[in-house]
């Protein structure tokens, strides 16, 4: 696995996951080959980034009316191990790598029910002003929920 640029250590990495959301493959997710459509990896991620962040209890002031900051993807990026097929369950697990000023570097890895890794995946995710559109600064209480889970280089 040495391929992924943003893992170093495999087995470490894998191990530092405390976060995962479950999911089961839908038929309407498959492609005409039988097998998990590319994109809908991307879909994954985003369910298991919301419950994550609802998890911390972030994603309910993002939520909040009278709040002008938002989360919005940089980029995303997935790496197919794989595949994986019609009705199969699979764990969605995701973590926070890195936190920068006004922004958040996840790491995801989406395994099978015997363990075995499928994909894997990264993205950054930026916090900007509604009103503006301009990139807002993590106050320390958001990086400090942010930061408790945080991967330990």
């Amino acid at each position: 696995m040495s391929r992924i640029s943003y893992i170093e250590n495999f087995e470490q990495w894998q191990a530092s996951f405390f976060f995962k959301q479950e999911v089961k493959v839908r038929f309407s997710e498959t492609d005409m080959f039988g097998h998990l459509n590319n994109t809908v990896t991307f879909t994954y991620f985003e369910e298991a980034r919301m419950e994550y962040f609802k998890h911390l209890g972030l994603m309910q002031r993002w939520l909040e009316a009278n709040n002008d900051a938002i989360i919005v993807v940089a980029d995303l990026q997935c790496d197919y191990l794989q595949q994986v097929f019609f009705d199969e369950h699979l764990y969605v697990h995701v973590k926070v790598a890195k936190i920068g000023t006004s922004s958040v570097d996840l790491h995801y890895m989406i395994t099978k029910e015997d363990g075995s890794v499928c994909y894997t995946g990264r993205g950054a995710l930026v916090q900007i002003s509604k009103a503006t559109g301009r990139s807002l600064p993590w106050s320390e209480e958001v990086k400090a929920v942010l930061g408790q889970f945080q991967e330990v280089e």
